[in-house]
């Protein structure tokens, strides 16, 4: 009587697994319409992003989840084998690694013959496979070195250029440790931090967003110290009526005068070196003062260690810029309970693209949307029904999906794995 009581436990444990799994399936193709129609883009650097802040998903459960969602798209065979609960999400993640419309079938075949363990070494040896190849493809790709940087005529900047295999390498890894800080990583992205351009941030703009990231960071930190640090900084020329008003007339310009927006100006200001200069009604200059800092050094280890990152619901990244949440250049002083620690996408979000920050009586900041809607730090739960678990039956019964205790049982009989053999079988490029 306690075996089949313990049989029948172990049934029902196999059985809810396989709807959660089915729920799985659900919820991913959920997750990728929503990243696709960009509904997380309302204040937030990527889908996973927005996961981690709505759902509660740890951050790199939420990347792979949107990996997983996404790769799942060109590949409907694994998708209805998890909805209907005979591969576990175990499993179709791990395929998912791989697998292309032209390999899904055999890849399949392979899911529901093993366990989970089998199909993570398969996978290791296929990738091993693809490597191989990738070395061959590499030693035919070796070309002139070159790098053309030159302003356009709008005054953007563009760069093209080819890199030595290793140089490239470098350039790909640097590239994709600053996208990780600026969009924490699905993906990598997510992103800094809850990316709020009105358009869903493609792979590239990343990149471009990176390269700034590189190109701040080397700089604050000294690529040349023997050099004058004057040398290397991007200097803008602004009006003070700009700075307090961004309607009003006046210059707002870099070095070579190509214009940038007086908004740019004032998040550029918040926390930057300037100087004062007068000049005549004809722009003579009359008057330059010292250099000063907005932010003195002292204040910002304070706000660093108060702030911990940037503020802004759901980011969190560490690396961050100081913010008047008054600006100094309309009399907001540079105090620490003027201040907030942002980073740089959602610095420019709060100057640049309509978010508003303010400070409450209490202390707690407040961030608000274009659209005037308060953007909360953690979002309201949920409502879940008193029966989670029967509510899942009851919806996949509606479906007419059965699902029972053998439903993603694996047709291994418990011969030994011969990985080797199956990748031989398998994989399109192995002899």
């Amino acid at each position: 009587m306690q075996t089949l009581s313990l049989d029948r436990l172990g049934d029902e444990i196999a059985e809810l697994s396989a709807h959660l799994d089915a729920a799985t399936a659900r919820l991913l193709d959920l997750i990728r319409e929503y990243d696709a129609r960009g509904g997380w883009n309302n204040g937030f650097r990527s889908c996973a992003a927005w996961l981690s802040w709505r759902v509660g998903f740890a951050p790199g459960a939420a990347r792979e989840h949107v990996r997983v969602a996404r790769a799942l798209g060109p590949l409907p065979r694994l998708s209805h084998a998890l909805a209907r609960g005979e591969l576990s999400y175990a499993k179709v993640r791990e395929l998912t690694r791989v697998a292309t419309p032209e390999t899904e079938e055999r890849l399949l075949a392979v899911g529901r013959a093993g366990t989970a363990e089998h199909v993570e070494r398969i996978v290791r040896g296929w990738r091993r496979v693809d490597r191989k190849a990738e070395a061959r493809d590499a030693d035919r790709q070796h070309a002139g070195r070159a790098l053309y940087v030159y302003p356009d005529e709008d005054g953007t900047v563009r760069i093209r250029g080819r890199l030595a295999p290793e140089v490239g390498a470098l350039l790909m890894q640097a590239l994709a440790a600053a996208r990780e800080a600026v969009y924490p990583k699905n993906v990598p992205a997510g992103t800094c931090a809850p990316g709020v351009s009105q358009e869903t941030p493609t792979m590239e703009q990343q990149q471009a967003d990176a390269l700034a990231f590189l190109a701040e960071t080397a700089l604050h930190h000294g690529i040349d110290p023997g050099a004058p640090g004057e040398r290397y900084q991007v200097v803008v020329h602004v009006d003070a009526e700009v700075l307090a008003a961004a309607d009003q007339a006046g210059q707002s310009v870099l070095e070579d005068g190509a214009r940038v927006p007086a908004g740019t100006s004032q998040r550029l200001a918040c926390d930057a070196s300037r100087v004062v200069m007068r000049h005549t009604a004809n722009g003579r200059v009359v008057e330059v003062g010292a250099r000063t800092r907005t932010i003195p050094a002292a204040l910002r280890r304070a706000l660093h260690h108060r702030d911990r990152g940037c503020r802004f619901p759901g980011c969190g990244l560490r690396f961050g810029q100081g913010h008047h949440i008054r600006h100094w250049a309309q009399g907001g002083p540079t105090t620490l309970s003027n201040l907030a620690l942002l980073c740089r996408r959602h610095h420019r979000a709060v100057h640049e693209e309509g978010y508003e920050l303010d400070r409450q009586a209490d202390g707690e900041l407040r961030f608000r949307r274009p659209d005037g809607r308060v953007l909360p730090e953690v979002p309201l739960p949920h409502e879940v029904p008193d029966d989670p678990v029967q509510a899942i039956r009851g919806r996949h019964e509606a479906e007419g999906l059965v699902l029972h205790a053998r439903t993603a049982t694996p047709g291994w009989l418990g011969e030994r794995l011969d990985v080797g053999w199956a990748i031989d079988v398998l994989h399109p490029l192995a002899r």
